[in-house]
């Protein structure tokens, strides 16, 4: 490479303001020049004149770095960082209506929750997700050791999730999901791993997280990779054939499963399927929803009762429609659908393989999560430990939701800065 074609990268570079788009101009244009020097080399000229002629024909490089600029500056969701500010404000909403009833202290680590939400979704945008497309192993192995550890340590069951402490850390097993998340979105963009291989990461977490146990983030898990596996390198034969055994599989457990069913367990599912038989155990809290519900009216209640238990967790939905109506809730509602209307926009703009795994593993999680919690708290699903994304009250949702978001953000930040070709 001569001095010209050095000189016209460095010209035209110097338009470029984000240093990840110099990096991938100067690659794009270097592999241009590569091409036209070899053309003209066919014709009979000789290297330093087909360079020349390269270079002459790219035509002004002031001119090129200014479209260049435009063309491939790094990209800001704004609609994404909006709804995230809307919800970010909404999450204070199920501490507010509960008033004297929680002290002032809520309210406080709250704000510190979105705080530390706010800048993790500031760093991941920032942070080049390309890095980390064969880093998989380092995640995923991440993941496990959190599960592994959970197991071999003593630890604590608060609300049936168990946890253990490092510092003041409270170490659970939704901490495990963004790693095992990042890891299987390398894995499924890996064409080197086979079929069988793939069994084997699934299930070893999954085994893992049933002798924690956590149901939920098992739930999640199991979700999130069958759908990644639906977009990944995989056939669409191979994945039907692999999802149609395992209903079968999951339906043969089941059957199984419930010979050994407990009597209280027993219980807790006929409280779900006839909570009015049980009015005063096992169905009491499905009672109390719906009742919570029904009164509610489209602007909320006028008779205001005592709180219920998690009102400010898990059933933060049931809480705000009580206390705000139903108008409230159905605006709720779509503020929230539209993170995953958005998302499924940013992922048909993706020409990465990667970065759209990404995506749909983001989105994955996030819909679970929202269609779980509002399903159980209008009566379709069991009652269980499930978060209401960025709204309910807790530091691991809110983190692990923030987390998603900056995934998404650092994808949408990078997508006209994907290759197109085979270098």
């Amino acid at each position: 490479m001569n001095n010209r074609w050095n000189h016209f990268l460095s010209e035209v570079t110097n338009h470029i303001r984000s240093k990840e788009a110099k990096r991938f101009v100067a690659s794009e244009l270097e592999y241009h020049l590569e091409q036209v020097k070899k053309e003209w080399m066919g014709k009979g000229l000789s290297e330093a004149e087909a360079e020349e002629k390269a270079v002459n024909q790219m035509g002004s490089p002031s001119k090129l770095g200014h479209e260049m600029n435009k063309l491939h500056k790094p990209k800001i969701d704004w609609w994404l960082i909006g709804l995230l500010a809307i919800t970010m404000g909404l999450s204070f909403l199920p501490l507010v209506t509960l008033g004297d009833e929680l002290s002032d202290g809520y309210l406080v680590m709250k704000a510190i929750h979105v705080l530390l939400g706010v800048m993790i979704a500031a760093a991941m945008m920032f942070i080049d997700y390309r890095k980390y497309e064969n880093k998989g192993w380092v995640f995923y192995s991440i993941g496990v050791v959190f599960l592994f550890l959970l197991i071999t340590i003593p630890n604590t069951i608060i609300n049936g999730v168990p946890y253990f402490m490092i510092g003041p850390f409270q170490i659970e097993s939704y901490y495990a999901l963004p790693f095992l998340f990042l890891g299987w979105a390398s894995f499924f963009n890996n064409p080197k791993i086979k079929l069988w291989q793939h069994f084997i990461l699934f299930a070893l977490p999954l085994l893992l997280l049933m002798a924690v146990p956590n149901l939920v983030v098992s739930f999640i898990y199991i979700v999130m990779v069958f759908v990644m596996m639906w977009w990944s390198r995989i056939s669409r034969k191979a994945a039907a054939i692999i999802t149609v055994i395992s209903v079968l599989g999951a339906a043969l457990f089941g059957i199984f499963a419930w010979s050994t069913v407990q009597v209280y367990q027993f219980a807790r599912i006929l409280g779900f399927l006839h909570p009015e038989k049980y009015p005063s155990t096992w169905g009491y809290t499905y009672l109390k929803l719906k009742e919570r519900l029904a009164s509610a009216g489209w602007f909320g209640s006028a008779a205001k009762s005592a709180a219920l238990p998690f009102e400010h967790t898990d059933y933060a939905f049931v809480n705000l429609t009580y206390h705000y109506g139903y108008l409230f809730a159905i605006g709720l509602f779509v503020i929230l659908s539209l993170f995953a209307a958005r998302i499924v926009m940013i992922s048909l703009q993706i020409n990465s393989r990667f970065g759209h795994l990404l995506l749909v593993g983001g989105v994955t999680l996030f819909l679970v999560q929202f269609i779980y919690n509002v399903g159980m708290m209008v009566g379709l699903l069991p009652l269980t430990s499930m978060s209401l994304p960025f709204i309910s009250y807790g530091f691991i949702p809110m983190i692990f939701n923030v987390f998603i978001m900056g995934v998404v953000l650092s994808v949408y930040r990078r997508k006209d800065l994907i290759l197109n070709r085979t270098v």
